[in-house]
C-alpha cells in the first residue's frame, strides 16, 4: 500500500513540474563563449555532447541562461562565432 502511495505521489509531482519546466525553457536563451571547459549544455563543432567542451570560453560552446542575461555577461554572445 505504501509503495502505491509513493508511486502516485511521484507521478503527481512529475505532472505538476513538467509544465513549469516547459514554460521556463521559453524564457531561456543560448549563451555562447562563456562556458568553462567541460560545462557546456550541448554538442559543439569539436565535441559530440554536453560536458565535453575542450577549453574555457570556447566560441561554439553554450549554456542556457535566462533571456537577457547573456548580453550582460562579459564575452557572452547569442550566436556562435
Amino acid at each position: 500500500m505504501t509503495k502505491t502511495r509513493i508511486a502516485i505521489a511521484s507521478a503527481l509531482a512529475a505532472a505538476l513540474v513538467l509544465p513549469v519546466a516547459a514554460q521556463a525553457q521559453g524564457n531561456m536563451e543560448k549563451c555562447y563563449g562563456v562556458v568553462k571547459a567541460g560545462k557546456n549544455d550541448c554538442q559543439t563543432a569539436t565535441s559530440s555532447c554536453a560536458g565535453t567542451s575542450k577549453k574555457d570560453a570556447q566560441a561554439d560552446a553554450w549554456i542556457s541562461v535566462p533571456k537577457g542575461a547573456c548580453e550582460k555577461i562579459v564575452g557572452g554572445k547569442l550566436a556562435a562565432k
